[in-house]
């Protein structure tokens, strides 16, 4: 059951993580840490760290590592087919396409209007990686200080609460 959940996290990454491995980040993060509790958000950043510093695409590196550290060998291998599964069929269907419809407008304001989300979600994960460098993991509601509350029951010092980052 668990390479099941695995590959479908990952297809559910690959398909919508449009920009490149950054631009994933915040889905992996969602995928792995917030809906399947399979990794802290400590283990999370370590998994990016390594992702980015071994080469090869990150959202790649970051497939393998978390299917090892959730699944061992067999994990790793079903986590990055799922990720690559789908953008090997959406570059073959869209390269289809732009061949037979290249000379429309509309195939042009399309892509145009891609690139305001792709800076969103690179900018998302950036936050969140800097939100957790500077304060650290996320401390439970109740905590010492009495920070003021995001939705999911967590506090952020300083105020940074109020950005939504870091989901």
């Amino acid at each position: 059951m668990i390479y099941l959940e695995l590959l479908w996290s990952f297809i559910q990454i690959g398909l919508f993580s449009i920009g490149g491995g950054y631009a994933a980040m915040p889905l992996i993060q969602h995928q792995v840490v917030d809906l399947h509790p399979w990794l802290t958000m400590t283990q999370f950043a370590d998994v990016i760290a390594i992702a980015e510093m071994t080469p090869g695409p990150i959202a790649l590196n970051a497939a393998t590592f978390v299917g090892i550290q959730v699944a061992g060998l067999p994990g790793a291998l079903v986590a990055t087919a799922g990720c690559v599964l789908p953008s090997c069929i959406i570059v073959l269907l869209l390269a289809f396409l732009y061949y037979k419809f290249k000379g429309f407008s509309v195939i042009q304001g399309i892509l145009a209007g891609v690139r305001p989300a792709v800076v969103a979600m690179i900018a998302s994960a950036g936050v969140s990686m800097v939100l957790l460098a500077v304060y650290g993991p996320r401390t439970p509601a109740g905590g010492p200080h009495g920070r003021p509350m995001d939705g999911g029951g967590h506090s952020w010092p300083g105020g940074w609460w109020c950005c939504g980052s870091g989901r």
